[in-house]
């Protein structure tokens, strides 16, 4: 019994194997949908739709893009892990994919175990921002003034729980400074409580605040990534300024259902690492205040448990309450 148990189950996992790769020598025979967790018209959507112009001329094929704002990217992530996985449905995964199983109690999938990861896109800079006027000009500045003014010192964000947040708690907690941390709902109102000095410093991706540091309305202190952004080369790191290990960057990259064949995996991270090899898309995505980097399927997957681990721990010292 247990060698025609062995045999048949030999005979089969062949045939699988044999089904897997006559479906990646084919792969892809119609459209493929690229899901966001966010609304048109921002910087992911933008991303994942010039990305997908990219992918639509190497693969033959359309990529259309789904755009399911809500929950954090949770309703977009729930629907690319429940698709089938045969390499049609993409997710633009990214940092916040990690950060929300440190801020939900519970989410419908695993965001480790449910997806297998494709490659990386690259990284959005956030930067530590001041009013043109304020004396401050760098992080030993507000350090400083910190200390010399204690519990008085305001740090504005956007939303509870975006990485922007979570950056202001993680300079909070390694600098042990007495910070006063205060979410805004949108850029615009955050934007507007720094040039009103409402609020001394913020934290904020580079791409919606962009035109008001050329203008000179708003001065960068540093960025928070682990080394200077290339379209503001005269910036500091926050690293460089004295905080060694401090870096935080909104990342985000390609993801797929748990079980999509690996020769399909490997087609579309070959496409990915190739579209961002050109110099019209660096440019632009570099004009949106993103590093461009691929990876590989590997590397990404590294990189979200690192995150998973690394904001739990940020969200537990922080106290915040799950949601």
């Amino acid at each position: 019994m247990t060698r025609h148990w062995l045999k048949h189950f030999a005979t089969g996992l062949a045939l699988a194997v044999m089904g897997a790769a006559a479906q990646a020598q084919t792969y892809p025979a119609k459209p493929l949908k690229l899901v966001v967790g966010y609304a048109a018209g921002g910087v992911a959507d933008i991303t994942a739709r010039k990305l997908a112009q990219k992918l639509a001329s190497s693969l033959g094929q359309s990529v259309i893009v789904d755009n399911r704002p809500g929950a954090g990217g949770i309703l977009a992530a729930d629907a690319v892990a429940k698709a089938d996985p045969d390499g049609y449905t993409l997710l633009l995964v990214n940092g916040g994919n990690a950060a929300s199983v440190a801020l939900f109690k519970t989410l419908p999938y695993d965001i480790v175990r449910d997806f297998a990861t494709v490659g990386g896109i690259g990284y959005f800079n956030i930067v530590l921002l001041a009013n043109k006027a304020s004396a401050l000009n760098n992080v030993a500045d507000l350090i400083a003034l910190a200390k010399s003014h204690p519990e008085k010192l305001n740090i504005g964000t956007v939303s509870i729980g975006s990485t922007q947040h979570l950056a202001a708690e993680l300079f909070k907690g390694m600098t042990g400074l007495p910070l006063t941390i205060v979410p805004f709902k949108t850029t615009p109102m955050l934007v507007t409580a720094v040039m009103s000095n409402d609020i001394q410093v913020a934290f904020e991706v580079l791409a919606p605040v962009m035109a008001q540091i050329k203008s000179g309305d708003l001065k960068p202190l540093a960025v928070t990534s682990s080394g200077r952004f290339a379209g503001l080369p005269n910036v500091p790191t926050v690293m460089e300024s004295g905080l060694a290990k401090y870096q935080v960057t909104a990342w985000n990259g390609i993801a797929v259902p748990a079980k999509t064949p690996r020769a399909i995996i490997d087609r579309l991270n070959k496409e990915i690492n190739a579209a961002l090899a050109q110099s019209d898309l660096k440019e632009m995505f570099q004009g949106l205040g993103m590093n461009v980097r691929g990876s590989t399927p590997e590397e990404l997957h590294e990189q979200l448990i690192s995150e998973v681990a690394k904001w739990r721990d940020v969200v537990v010292a922080a106290k915040i309450e799950k949601q």
